[in-house]
């Protein structure tokens, strides 16, 4: 009998948005298009921040927790996309550097575009909601 083959671009991303209907969609998008095995799910910007604080108190951390990408959200109450990047490039564990962001809205302002670019983890911007196209593009 063959081994399952995984087919998976990531073994985890993780999407930080308040309504649970774009997390639905972009769940399903991104594990049918094979780009990721596991997706962690956060409503909010904080609880988001306390799990990678978590993530880092490990010993021996398995990069395959770490997730590959996460997928932020920008307008959500209390804490938004922005306020999540000032506070993860805060964070001083060595494996942040290595997770890639990507922006996500509904905004055509070309203010959050722009004001996106200022952080060195953000690596796209895209609109909600993700689409194949979108994820094939990312390496």
């Amino acid at each position: 009998m063959k081994p399952i083959q995984n087919n998976y671009k990531y073994k985890s991303v993780m999407l930080i948005d308040d309504n649970d209907i774009d997390n639905f969609i972009n769940e399903k998008m991104i594990k049918s298009s094979s780009f990721s095995e596991n997706v962690y799910t956060h409503t909010s910007t904080t609880s988001a921040l306390e799990f990678l604080k978590n993530l880092s108190t490990f010993q021996n951390l398995s990069e395959d927790l770490i997730p590959s990408y996460i997928f932020l959200d920008i307008n959500m109450p209390i804490l938004d996309g922005f306020h999540f990047l000032e506070e993860f490039q805060n964070l001083p564990y060595n494996f942040i550097p290595r997770i890639k962001i990507i922006m996500l809205t509904t905004s055509l302002n070309p203010c959050d575009l722009e004001k996106s670019k200022a952080y060195k983890n953000v690596v796209s911007f895209l609109y909600k909601p993700l689409i194949q196209i979108d994820l094939g593009k990312l390496d």
